[in-house]
């Protein structure tokens, strides 16, 4: 993704990484495997491997620079952690540090860390391993968590005898783990505010709930002066789920709510001047809803 760059805001991504990574009927699995070769005019090859036929997708993090603060919107998987059940995440090792770096951030800079939900794969690098134990990896933030996301994901990860749990197996432990190693840690250090729909980063940054993903899934909304730009965590995983917002993934907690989430939010912002940065969409990630015969497409920035 090309940096956006104003007189009073900063926006990149870092990648942790990006490739192939699920088969559409795991990701999507109300979407028919069809629908891969029926849009491969645009989806390949950044959006879905046709050898593999895997789609493609990318995990990073969104890192906003003002005048004020340097805030950071969600964190990948993380080094070191113990995630067996999860392929390439057990134990892996990334340069996401040294990538921060060479943009010139330091860990000590980092004002914020907003975390858009607590899925494994957005709160990672909330901590780093350090003699022996986990610490929160950026010493001077503080970290955003929805109230209500927090409240469920304290209440899972302490009780395990939810009758109605969604998730199977493997992915309960994983859910469990990650809060004890990536959330925990940061709450116990003093580190993290419990927020609400509509709290203000600064003026012009500001959080809004986007419930259904998980129960207290948010989007950061950015506005300064023609900026219009939206961090959509994972409202929407794949380009494929603008041309059909009504289908969730197979990793939404309420997929009926996840689904008039998507769609409301797909309809609000198509043929606005709103830039969507998508938490998974691989390059080049940011781009416009635009209705397209009787429906909606996404149109990737230049």
């Amino acid at each position: 993704m090309q940096p956006i760059i104003t007189d009073t805001i900063r926006i990149e991504r870092l990648v942790e990484s990006e490739g192939p990574l699920y088969p559409l009927q795991v990701l999507l699995p109300d979407l028919d495997e069809s629908v891969a070769d029926e849009h491969r005019a645009w989806l390949i090859p950044r959006f879905f491997h046709p050898e593999t036929r895997l789609l493609v997708m990318s995990l990073h993090t969104f890192v906003i620079r003002t005048p004020q603060h340097i805030i950071l919107v969600d964190t990948c998987v993380g080094n070191n952690k113990h995630r067996p059940d999860f392929g390439d995440w057990h134990h892996q090792r990334t340069p996401y540090v040294e990538n921060l770096n060479a943009l010139g951030i330091t860990l000590g800079d980092v004002d914020f860390v907003f975390c858009t939900h607590l899925h494994v794969d957005h709160i990672g690098w909330n901590t780093r391993l350090a003699d022996g134990r986990w610490v929160p990896t950026f010493p001077n933030a503080t970290y955003l968590f929805s109230r209500q996301e927090w409240e469920h994901w304290h209440a899972y990860a302490t009780d395990t005898s939810h009758p109605d749990d969604p998730y199977p197996p493997p992915v309960r432990q994983v859910l469990r783990d990650s809060y004890q190693d990536s959330v925990l840690p940061v709450v116990e250090a003093g580190q993290s505010q419990l927020i609400t729909d509509g709290h203000p980063i600064e003026k012009g940054i500001w959080v809004e709930a986007a419930p259904g993903h998980t129960p207290g899934n948010a989007i950061l909304r950015i506005e300064r002066g023609s900026l219009h730009v939206v961090l959509s965590g994972d409202v929407i995983h794949h380009p494929l789920q603008v041309v059909y917002p009504e289908v969730s993934s197979a990793f939404c907690f309420d997929p009926e709510q996840s689904r008039q989430t998507r769609q409301k939010f797909v309809e609000h912002y198509a043929d606005s001047n709103a830039l969507i940065l998508p938490a998974h969409f691989a390059t080049p990630t940011a781009g416009r809803i635009v209705s397209n015969n009787g429906g909606f497409r996404f149109v990737f920035r230049s």
